[in-house]
């Protein structure tokens, strides 16, 4: 205990003393600045505006440095922050190493000598890197319900992102994706607060390493994003208004941010809309009061693509985009990812200052966060790189396939349809087999994620992986049902990504009818994100279910083959097809995972990260109200209320059975402050080894605020033999059953309560 002590101590001095000497290190740097040189630190601009090229929105191939572009930036205007890429594509690891390279050469040689803090968006992946690793996108890798999952995918993103010379990733994604509408639910994970909460930690964990040290060359800094409430739109759509009680903001959308927070996260993105008529980066209650006041948040706060002007220009908050800077920044914005115009920002806010309208305190308060996180990431100090010598390696594409295969959701599998047995003929078809494109994802190799056949074609399409595994079948592919595709990878994309056509269909089904033993139909989506992803429909698209239908008529077995980042509804075919598989989204080894699931050397389980509606007007998530389900009214009046989901939050079919039973609690009866401790056995009563994934929820029975019928409360992934039975335990928090009330408190109430595992319950009395 004496040593124990003598270490925390020990500890304590040393870390009082590393922050100590970092304020001092800031004080002197920033002595020395101009107002002008403070403010732009807080700008953050597009690689583009320093590029060799016809314009501030494109440069020429090969990527070169202007001098006279960078030299106005860094020198004249002090642009303290560098994002992205040009003409929207990946480059190699050493074009990025050579540029990064270049640019902190010019800038350590500046008036200023201060670094640039260069970010990106690595998503599921080191999305602009030619040779990275590509994982399932968040969506899928919360459908592993294995945090170990979300972790590797952090670790590797931020190890192949640091490889580049890149220090700062736009990521994780902490929104929950409630909207199965909203064209980035499948950048989150999912709809569940813990579960979000959970998988969002592990890959903070995984990115900026267990002890947050930001000057270890193979971690980064992370933006967790998007403060607060994003996806909760009123339209379905990006970049829309949202109507969000607090307590709803604090009891479902804050916990992950305010875990994040609590870990370590070093920066954090603003919401692009509004909520409750404000928009979020001109929320001041919101970015000061919660989240610096409350919360303690001290890192960097960055708004997103171009947010302060839509204050302006879209809002209408703001009569001019001074103002619009006026507001933001006074409301807690430290730095604006402008990302073109910044000569105007930088005027305008050195114009502000000078008439009194902002405080060069306010502006310190700004810079001494970024200076801050440039000297805790180590740009300040020239050193030796280190080998990344498993950049793009097996290992790490080892962890991705692992999660894409841990990912996919068998939803319905009618008299063991899978896995394919001693079938000769294997028909592969739809839109979405043979297109690594669509196994992906945007952000891969470029933002819509148009890019990606060119830059991923060493990897395996379902089509090619599937014939590949069944060397002793016959495999054929024909589309029946095709996405156009943009010839030019250097050119923005001629097509819309909902952009579909009619493609051998009748040879498809000639082939369905007369020679097919099974057929492996692969719909879905092509590639979206931001509003170029909204819906008007969320039906999945006409002409991809009259082909299904006319497929089915063959009379052949049908495997569906959901490759999709948000469900769109499949009612119409769902009831006539044999099996169905939810692959979402799982990047680069999709193919090849669901190949091995296909075939039977890999058992499926994947749960549900969302509930799959039935209906287009049935969108509910798996914790609503009682009210949402009602008996028919006596007299006058008769009404029905109903959940409509096709599949339910959390569920997933595996080739084996598993079996509950011997649900125990410590106590029946607790205190406020006290803990659960909760155990349930789990027997394999298959034949063959599977995966299960054990999920305990809670249900009040009575609160002052409606309870919500259900709430997920812990969750764990185990594996077990046939015939094996594990007793698996968990320690719940009374404290966590509780809610946040109209007065925006945690409370937690007396009374009795539920605690489910399956099909089993027990009831609890809190006192």
């Amino acid at each position: 205990m004496k040593n124990l002590t003598l270490f925390i101590f020990s500890f304590f001095l040393i870390s009082s003393s590393t922050n100590s000497d970092i304020d001092k290190r800031i004080d002197s740097i920033m002595s020395d600045m101009s107002i002008e040189q403070k403010i732009g630190q807080m700008a953050q601009i597009n690689l583009t505006v320093i590029a060799n090229g016809p314009d501030k929105w494109s440069s020429f191939e090969p990527l070169q440095i202007d001098k006279d572009r960078i030299e106005k930036a860094i020198n004249k205007y002090h642009v303290g922050s560098i994002l992205n890429t040009t003409n929207n594509r990946a480059r190699d690891i050493s074009t990025w190493n050579q540029i990064i390279d270049e640019i902190q050469s010019y800038a350590l040689s500046s008036e200023t000598a201060i670094p640039i803090l260069y970010g990106i968006d690595g998503i599921h992946g080191a999305t602009y890197i030619d040779g990275a690793t590509m994982f399932p996108q968040q969506i899928g890798t919360a459908a592993t319900w294995d945090i170990k999952n979300s972790f590797n995918m952090g670790m590797v993103t931020a190890y192949e992102t640091r490889a580049a010379g890149i220090p700062w990733n736009f990521s994780p994604v902490l929104d929950l994706g409630q909207d199965p509408r909203f064209p980035r639910q499948f950048e989150t994970f999912g709809e569940d607060p813990y579960l979000t909460t959970q998988m969002g930690l592990a890959s903070l964990e995984g990115q900026q390493g267990i002890d947050n040290n930001m000057n270890n060359d193979f971690v980064v800094a992370t933006s967790i994003k998007h403060f607060l409430g994003y996806q909760t739109t009123i339209s379905g759509k990006d970049r829309t208004p949202s109507y969000i009680p607090e307590h709803v903001l604090r009891e479902l959308h804050l916990p992950a941010f305010e875990k994040a927070i609590s870990q370590g996260a070093k920066t954090i993105m603003i919401n692009s809309g509004l909520i409750n008529g404000i928009p979020v980066h001109a929320d001041r209650y919101l970015l000061t009061d919660l989240l610096r006041d409350e919360l303690g948040f001290d890192g960097i706060i960055l708004t997103d693509w171009e947010d302060i002007n839509k204050l302006h220009d879209r809002d209408k908050v703001a009569e001019s985009r001074k103002e619009a800077i006026k507001i933001a920044i006074n409301a807690g914005i430290d730095m604006s990812m402008i990302p073109y115009d910044y000569e105007e920002f930088c005027d305008n806010l050195l114009e502000l200052v000078k008439e009194g309208e902002i405080s060069e305190t306010r502006i310190d308060e700004s810079v001494r966060r970024i200076l801050k996180l440039k000297i805790e990431l180590g740009l300040f100090d020239k050193k030796n790189k280190p080998d990344y010598i498993d950049f793009g390696s097996q290992k790490h594409q080892n962890y991705a396939y692992d999660a894409a295969v841990e990912s996919m959701t068998l939803l319905k599998n009618v008299n063991s349809t899978l896995p394919i047995k001693n079938k000769n003929k294997i028909l592969v078809t739809g839109p979405n087999g043979d297109s690594m494109r669509t196994l992906n994802g945007a952000w891969t190799y470029s933002w819509q994620g148009e890019k990606t056949d060119f830059f991923a074609g060493d990897h395996n399409t379902i089509y090619e992986a599937i014939k590949n595994k069944f060397t002793d079948s016959d495999v054929k592919y024909i589309p029946g049902v095709t996405y156009p595709i943009n010839e030019d990878y250097d050119k923005e994309p001629k097509f819309e990504y909902y952009d579909q056509y009619v493609d051998q269909k009748k040879e498809a089904i000639k082939y369905a009818n007369e020679e097919a033993d099974i057929i492996v139909l692969c719909l879905g989506e092509n590639t979206y994100t931001e509003k170029p992803g909204d819906l008007n429909d969320i039906n999945l698209n006409r002409l991809q279910i009259d082909f299904a239908n006319e497929i089915i008529k063959s009379g052949k077995p049908v495997v569906l083959v959901l490759n999709i980042g948000r469900p769109r509804l499949i009612s119409e075919i769902e009831s006539k097809v044999n099996a169905v598989i939810n692959i979402y989204l799982p990047g680069n080894f999709g193919g090849d995972a669901l190949a091995d699931i296909l075939y039977g050397s890999v058992n499926p389980s994947g749960k549900l990260p969302y509930s799959y509606p039935l209906y287009s007007n049935s969108l509910i998530p798996y914790n609503y109200k009682p009210a949402e389900v009602q008996n028919n009214a006596q007299g006058a009046y008769n009404y029905v209320g109903e959940v409509n989901n096709l599949y339910d939050f959390g569920f997933g079919l595996s080739y084996t059975s598993f079996e509950y039973s011997n649900l125990k609690l410590n106590s029946n009866q607790f205190s406020k402050n006290e803990n659960i401790y909760l155990s349930v056995d789990i027997k394999n009563t298959g034949e063959i080894m599977g995966k299960e994934v054990i999920q305990v929820y809670s249900k009040d029975h009575y609160a002052s605020l409606t309870p919500d019928i259900k709430r997920l409360r812990a969750f764990k992934k185990i594996e077990l033999k046939p015939g094996e039975i594990k007793n698996v335990k968990f320690e719940i928090k009374v404290q966590d059953l509780g809610f946040i009330n109209y007065q925006n408190k945690h409370v937690v109430e007396t009374g009795i309560f539920d605690l489910m595992v399956g099909s089993l319950k027990s009831e609890l009395i809190i006192q």
